[in-house]
């Protein structure tokens, strides 16, 4: 059964001043003798509609610990539910958020069709929507955040011809596990590593399927794509956690090590993977990146105000440019995989939680409690 999960980011005693203080208002403007009466206090109310819990640990801690963090710091009153894969459900909590009053909703979609129906939906009660981290394709988000997503994906494909296990080889035949066809930031991703790798000199393509974010569809792909092409030498997989499935798949065939894989999202097994050998780099996208401009950005919303983005990213159902905020990546290899623990992005105690962990972090610059 999915549960939904849900966080407020203000306190019930809070939200009771806050309550009050608007009654106290409202019975003084009553009362003027003046017959005037001030505005009523801006609406400081923010849902945030989250993906799932399997796809990325970023979804569990990461982005609700730095969106809760800014709520609070910018004076809002947010709500984070997290649908928990079920797009019926991330529609329902939605509709939820949106009769409890929400002025500004920022939504992480599963798919663009329920995205474009949840935004619809916001649109009908005045509802600004935000896209956050994922564009919704044929939706009405006024802004969208995120990171240049296919500059992250070319990031990947150049660091992928690097790796020691094929850099200087005059052919390497690799695969692709794809992010989910219904995340549009797993095409934009393909997009950036394909259009790096396509144009190495050398390279094959043995064969390119989805992992649809999930490490055991990506480890049942694997499976298949390694008893096709054994001597592959390298796998653009799109994220950690797919790339765990396909690391313990090289484990099984003591190929550990020796086939170049690759990550993204900085996750603690990332991490632990880029420090053994397993994994030669992950991508690193801060939260902070992404979740304080959003958050400011709702606020300047509430407030009334209609921010200028610096940037816009073109809907490819639509053709409309919507404003955009797109944050730049950093490639994290053996040789800064201590910054996203240093930046406060993973703790120690995540990443180096075995005395073989804790040894290797040491060696490597992670300071262990």
């Amino acid at each position: 059964m999915r549960t939904s999960t849900r966080a407020v980011a203000l306190t019930g005693t809070t939200l009771a001043l806050i309550a009050g203080l608007v009654a106290c208002s409202n019975s003084n403007n009553s009362s003027s003798s003046s017959g005037s009466s001030s505005a009523p206090p801006a609406n400081t109310k923010v849902g945030i509609l989250l993906p799932d819990t399997a796809s990325s640990p970023r979804w569990v801690s990461a982005d609700p610990n730095e969106l809760r963090k800014q709520c609070t710091d910018n004076k809002l009153t947010c709500y984070i539910d997290n649908a928990n894969g079920g797009a019926t459900t991330m529609q329902s909590q939605a509709q939820a958020l949106i009769n409890q009053g929400v002025g500004v909703l920022l939504v992480t979609n599963l798919d663009s069709g329920s995205g474009k129906a949840i935004e619809s939906l916001a649109k009908q009660h005045n509802v600004v929507t935000i896209d956050y981290d994922r564009l919704t394709t044929g939706g009405s988000a006024a802004y969208y955040v995120s990171y240049d997503n296919v500059k992250v994906g070319e990031d990947q494909g150049k660091a992928l011809t690097s790796c020691p296990q094929v850099a200087g080889k005059p052919a390497v035949g690799y695969v692709d596990i794809d992010g989910a066809p219904t995340d549009n930031n797993a095409t934009l991703f393909a997009q950036g590593y394909n259009s790096v790798l396509s144009k190495q000199t050398g390279w094959t393509k043995l064969a390119e399927q989805t992992g649809n974010w999930d490490p055991a569809t990506a480890q049942t792909v694997f499976t298949t794509m390694l008893g096709q092409h054994p001597s592959l030498g390298a796998v653009m997989v799109a994220n950690d956690t797919m790339a765990q499935s396909v690391i313990n798949v090289l484990k099984s065939q003591s190929l550990s090590g020796k086939v170049a894989v690759s990550g993204q999202d900085a996750t603690a097994g990332g991490l632990d993977n880029v420090m053994e050998g397993t994994q030669c780099f992950t991508i690193y996208k801060p939260v902070a990146g992404e979740a304080d401009v959003a958050i400011k950005l709702a606020g300047q919303i509430l407030s009334g105000q209609k921010p200028t983005a610096p940037a816009t990213i073109k809907d490819p159902t639509t053709g409309r440019e919507v404003p955009s905020y797109l944050a730049s990546p950093t490639v994290i290899t053996k040789a800064n995989v201590a910054q996203p623990v240093k930046d406060g992005y993973e703790t120690a105690a995540s990443v180096c939680p075995t005395p073989a962990l804790q040894k290797l972090c040491t060696e490597n610059g992670i300071h262990t409690p």
